[in-house]
């Protein structure tokens, strides 16, 4: 019976090789799955028969594969593994006893191991030995080190943020996620353990939105440590002991499931007001009041004597109390949409009703800076609100927008619907005291979105002070009562980075929906969609703009925040900027011009958008890129050769001619996908030894473009569903997803993840490591170092250490900058898709936090650990 099974198993194989051979070559593919599949036939059928010459044939078959898969793939374990794993247990279920002894006609005395079994049992260690040696190879790494005399360098501890605090979402404007502590070091770095873990709490449920993620990076100032979670709860804690001092609750008011796509915040932005800080005049617009005697109002804003604000209840107040003005703060801005029938579909009201608009609110014109408020945190939530509250108490600081402490997002705003519009990453906060915040809106949901508008907001009074539209650039005046933003407009959903030198803002810029059709499109869309914004953070003027793509049809928006670093180039020091992108490229730019630091040249891109639609002929290419190279079908992966054969198949269906290969309707394999070479986590950057340090990812994606029959059916979702990719308005809604196998395994072949070093004087990789394991990605825990995904960003330090979280397995790793070398790793609980920081605590030591809160777009798992690592003491 063991004979008969083993056999049919093998005759089995061979048939579905050999159909799935001949489809893949028709298909234009590979014709040696024909060869594998025939050779598989004969030998189950003289296996069956008892005929040991079926066990050398299998044999030989064994050997011939793998010469086929060295020469496909070369020593590559991964590669070679798809190829052949199942046919080595296959070769050694055979070569035991109950198989070699059945070998005989019925009725025969049992047949011994002989030439037949000696030839399968060679060709299995042949490929065995070969299988082994090529384990210990590394043939996708890139190994090399910075000089001695580089990592030597002074530490930079320049600025304004102390040595020892993480102020702003990369530490300061200037975005680098890099420290000056050195205290942990790569001799150091293994000796860290424990020092506190705290649970906020809040962790995603089952009626949250399936993108409901951790991706916070913690702020830590004036020795107190500062976290959000999804749901916006602020919550502080002791730097040292992780004690909690407080915690504000904005009373989100959770959008319906239908219009929610994410919930997440990366965090929130630290303020230190100043007595001498006198409001912004509110906008001309804006009800005239009694005109003040020179001083008045800087003597009020110092002395805290303003007699229409008392200073408890500007202050003060109970928790309760904070908490009921959110909560009627939020009510109005219900109120005002409320009453109008609202199509969630497309975002707007009913055809004979009109689209409801949020008034902006008259500001104060002048506040009453208690004691409490004069630290303070401006705290972005999911439902649209911008909340101004005391960094010492938590509690809301009146005056920012009204006593409520809080600025309406929706206010002016086109096609209001709760859901599609919000604001996910921290403010940028400068220092003429503006609040510079965008936000995320809802992917490929409607032509109809709510706009993209950028807008700069008075610190103190929440006055607006200027507006940047995209599909309206010149228009910076903050816009009238009554009128509303262009609908649709690309929009800034990640971190900008802000130098109080040049007086310049520098904005990551998305797209307009649809993402991936782009025939509609302005003149304005298509000059400032994916591309790096410079703006003049007093007025909202346009300085110079830089696209990383041109009419981007791939979703290749700009995702990360960009690191403002000085270089040394040429022996002369210029002003860079550098700019993470999906697609893999690392533009370095001169931060005052936008003028290309290292070269960037135009290369010819593949035509054959669908009708209507057109592709640009040439895109931008970096001379520092981490752009994958183009998948052929030898590249082409999975478990066993079956799902590899299925992969192969499926590739050489789907249109695909390297990056830049336009959606159609056929099916598009867009490599890298959307999910991006580089994401929201950017990458860190050593300012004092001018190296930079980031995770490069790839995976590849599918798309397809379904034509809709009208604007408002749904095409790729049920009823009750997330609207994502419906593209309500365009002519076609689209399905994406990961390029994956039935197994649900990647059909590119590992590795996945890496990390890298560039030295940012020339351009070059120095290395390139695989990085993370499949513990948790597996059916069961492997630990197999085969290269990762992964989302959140890595930080550097003076100490010559690097740290990341984002990979997902959940880990948190320490590298050697010099060499990229993992030399330190701690399990973590959840998924820690996020960037960590790190401090110097009250008692002299230096802190790595992380967040462990899982993501919900990769599957890794929920949690809500805060976790702070340190040297024993």
């Amino acid at each position: 019976m063991y004979r008969i099974i083993l056999s049919v198993v093998v005759l089995a194989l061979g048939f579905v090789l050999t159909a799935g051979g001949v489809w893949l070559a028709l298909v234009g593919g590979s014709w040696f799955y024909i060869l594998l599949g025939i050779l598989l036939i004969v030998s189950g059928a003289l296996l069956l028969m008892r005929n040991a010459a079926g066990l050398a044939l299998y044999g030989i078959t064994l050997l011939v594969t793998l010469v086929w898969s060295i020469w496909e793939v070369g020593l590559d374990w991964w590669a070679l593994s798809a190829r052949g794993s199942l046919l080595m247990v296959l070769a050694l279920l055979l070569f035991l006893p109950p198989v070699v002894r059945a070998m005989r006609p019925s009725g025969e005395a049992p047949a011994r191991y002989g030439m037949n079994s000696m030839v399968l049992l060679i060709s299995f260690l042949i490929a065995a030995a070969i299988g082994v040696y090529s384990m210990f190879l590394t043939p996708h790494d890139v190994a090399g080190a910075f000089s001695q005399e580089r990592m030597a360098a002074e530490a930079d501890a320049e600025g304004d943020v102390p040595p020892g605090e993480w102020a702003a979402y990369g530490r300061t404007s200037y975005g680098q996620r890099y420290s000056p502590l050195d205290q942990i070091t790569p001799q150091n770095v293994s000796d860290l353990e424990v020092a506190w873990s705290y649970q906020t709490g809040e962790v995603r449920g089952e009626n949250d939105p399936g993108e409901t993620t951790y991706e916070v990076t913690p702020l830590m100032v004036n020795d107190t440590l500062y976290i959000c979670t999804p749901f916006s709860t602020v919550i502080a804690l002791d730097p040292v002991t992780g004690e909690e001092k407080w915690r504000f609750n904005p009373q989100l008011q959770q959008p319906p499931t239908q219009t929610t796509q994410h919930m997440t915040c990366r965090g929130v932005s630290f303020h230190a007001a100043s007595p001498a800080d006198l409001p912004a005049t509110p906008p001309a617009a804006e009800a005239p009041q009694a005109a003040a005697e020179p001083g008045e109002e800087e003597e009020a804003v110092a002395a805290g004597e303003d007699e229409a604000q008392p200073e408890d209840q500007a202050a003060k107040g109970s928790e309760a109390e904070g908490e009921a003005q959110v909560a009627q703060s939020l009510d109005e801005v219900t109120t005002q949409a409320a009453g109008v029938p609202q199509n969630v579909v497309t975002g707007q009201a009913e055809s004979d009703d009109p689209n409801p608009t949020v008034e902006r609110e008259e500001p104060p014109q002048s506040v009453t800076l208690s004691e409490e408020c004069m630290d303070r945190l401006f705290v972005p939530t999911s439902d649209g609100r911008l909340i101004s509250i005391s960094a010492g108490t938590g509690e809301i600081c009146p005056g920012f927008g009204g006593e409520d402490g809080t600025v309406n997002l929706w206010a002016n705003m086109p096609n209001v619907t709760p859901g599609s519009f919000y604001s996910t990453s921290p403010p940028v906060i400068t220092e003429d005291n503006l609040v510079i915040i965008g936000g995320a809106v809802n992917d490929n949901a409607a032509t109809t979105s709510p706009s993209g508008v950028i807008r700069a907001y008075d610190a103190y009074t929440g006055a607006l002070v200027w507006n940047f539209d995209s599909k309206n650039p010149q228009a910076t005046e903050p816009i009238p009562a009554g009128e509303t933003y262009t609908e649709n407009a690309p929009n800034f959903w990640s971190v900008a980075s802000y130098d109080p030198e040049l007086g310049l803002v520098y904005i990551p810029m998305g797209n307009e929906s649809p993402d991936q059709y782009g025939a509609a499109r302005g003149e304005n869309t298509e000059r400032f969609s994916s591309s790096v914004l410079a703006l003049e953070a007093a007025t909202g003027e346009v300085a110079w703009v830089f696209q990383t793509v041109h009419h981007d049809i791939w979703d290749y928006d700009v995702p990360a925040q960009p690191s403002l670093v000085d270089l040394t180039i040429n022996e002369e020091t210029v002003p860079a900027l550098v700019a993470p992108t999906k697609q893999g490229d690392i533009f370095v730019l001169n931060r005052e011009t936008g003028e290309p630091v290292l070269p960037v040249a135009e290369g010819p891109a593949p035509p054959g958008a669908v009708e209507g639609d057109f592709t640009a002929p040439m895109q931008p290419a970096s001379a520092v890129s981490f752009r994958p190279e183009r998948l052929t079908g030898a590249d082409m992966w999975g478990a066993t050769p079956i799902d590899q054969l299925y992969c192969r198949i499926r590739f050489h269906q789907l249109d695909y001619e390297g990056i830049y290969t336009p959606p159609s309707t056929n099916g598009t394999l867009v490599y890298p996908g959307n999910f991006g070479t580089f994401n929201w986590g950017g990458v860190a950057v050593d300012p004092s030894r001018e190296v930079m340090f980031g995770m490069p990812v790839y995976l590849a994606f599918t798309v397809k473009l379904v034509p809709r029959p009208d604007d408002t059916t749904r095409v790729v979702t049920e009823e009750g569903e997330a609207i994502i990719n419906e593209n309500f308005g365009a002519p076609y809604a689209v399905e994406m997803g990961p390029f994956y196998s039935p197994l649900n395994l990647p059909c590119q072949g590992p590795p996945w993840g890496y990390i890298a070093g560039v030295d940012l004087r020339n351009g070059k990789t120095v290395y390139k490591h695989v990085n993370g394991t499949v513990r948790d990605l597996a059916p069961f825990p492997m630990p197999f170092e085969m290269g990762v995904p992964g989302i959140g960003g890595p930080i550097v330090t003076a100490g010559g250490v690097a740290f990341l979280s984002g990979t997902l397995d959940y880990y948190v790793r320490g590298y050697d900058l010099a060499t990229g070398e993992e030399i330190w790793r701690a399990r973590l609980p959840a998924g820690g898709q996020a960037t960590p920081s790190t401090y110097r605590g009250a008692d002299g030591r230096q802190y790595l936090v992380v967040v462990a809160g899982g993501h919900g777009s990769t599957g890794t798992e929920a949690g809500d650990s805060i976790i702070a690592y340190a040297l024993p003491q």
